[in-house]
């Protein structure tokens, strides 16, 4: 089983990009879950949502202590947020940042961990004019899960999660998005 534990702010999708991964690994055949943790959150105020994966059925129902994942959605939680809480040596970062993987292990001060990089919110303001990273972290999260759950897959489940929302040209741009930091992601 992989657990995975998202920080990102209220406002910013997180919840969603982690209830489409979910979702995504149902449809492939597997198991997954998606679970929220926030009170009466306000926009902006810190949270956490989470993801297990398992190629077997899932009977822990809980927060996740111990993440194999974490995914920083808002790159100021860096500073404010024990991220790194739960994981050892083993964990993969998946940070939103326009720094390389070396320059955030020397910022948080770390050794043998995988550290993927990508500047989600430059794809956000470039592709949706908005600063929402859910779904370019969601695209370097599915690099990082490496065959886990395929692209495709996830871009089916954004369109159907979005589909009757938005408009034709906000989802189109959310796709693209995905795939950008899909590509873009760097790793080290």
């Amino acid at each position: 089983m992989i657990e995975i534990r998202w920080h990102a702010r209220g406002g910013q999708g997180a919840v969603t990009a982690s209830k489409i991964l979910a979702s995504a690994v149902i449809r492939e055949g597997k198991y997954a879950q998606s679970n929220p943790d926030y009170g009466a959150e306000r926009s902006g105020a810190p949270l956490r949502t989470y993801n297990r994966v398992s190629e077997k059925p899932i009977t822990l129902h809980c927060m996740v202590l111990n993440p194999d994942i974490v995914v920083v959605v808002d790159p100021t939680l860096l500073r404010s947020v024990p991220i790194l809480e739960g994981t050892d040596e083993n964990a993969v970062l998946v940070i939103n940042t326009n720094k390389s993987p070396s320059e955030i292990r020397e910022k948080l001060g770390i050794e043998g961990r995988k550290i993927y990089t990508v500047d989600a919110t430059k794809i956000a303001m470039e592709e949706l004019k908005r600063p929402l990273m859910n779904i370019p972290m969601l695209g370097a999260l599915v690099k990082a899960l490496n065959g886990i759950v395929d692209i495709k897959t996830v871009e089916e489940d954004i369109k159907k999660t979005f589909g009757k929302k938005v408009s034709e040209e906000i989802l189109s741009a959310n796709i693209k998005a995905l795939y950008r930091a899909y590509e873009e992601v760097k790793s080290e």
